[in-house]
């Protein structure tokens, strides 16, 4: 009886680990590809590094520098990005996730959002072509039950 109640237990713990961490995009690894979440909002997105780095829902955070570490770890949730750090783009208008590329980013109403962008496609650039307040709304609505996917 006592394995089956510790075995319970422990895909319980497992499903929840998951589940949290499926809110964010880890495809490198690390959230924002390991770049420096805090350094977005310093105007110059950086690479962050291995010898300061945060753990938060299971997830690395990577920072440039222990000031930056320390600057996340007195209020986080200001610097994580919006939709698990997933192209707020492709949040708003296809209901998906899609990576990112760390570089394409905005800064707005004191949020990061992050977007895909390569040499065919510039999601940030579409964002703010359309209505950015229309698509964020949309995005906020979409990300409630996509994160659990």
């Amino acid at each position: 009886m006592k394995n089956i109640i510790f075995l319970s237990i422990a895909i319980l713990i497992s499903c929840v680990a998951q589940t949290q961490q499926s809110e964010y995009n880890l495809s490198k690894g690390e959230i924002a590809d390991g770049y420096d979440v805090v350094s977005y909002f310093e105007g110059v997105p950086t690479k962050g590094k291995k010898e300061f780095t945060a753990t938060l829902d299971k997830v690395k955070f990577r920072f440039s520098s222990q000031e930056n570490l320390d600057t996340f770890l007195e209020n986080p949730n200001q610097y994580i990005p919006q939709y698990g750090g997933y192209c707020a783009y492709a949040v708003a208008v296809n209901n998906s996730k899609v990576s990112i590329n760390p570089k394409a980013y905005e800064i707005r109403d004191g949020k990061l959002y992050l977007f895909y962008k390569n040499i065919a496609v510039n999601t940030l650039q579409k964002w703010q072509d359309e209505s950015p307040a229309a698509l964020q709304k949309k995005a906020d609505q979409n990300w409630k039950s996509l994160k659990k996917k």
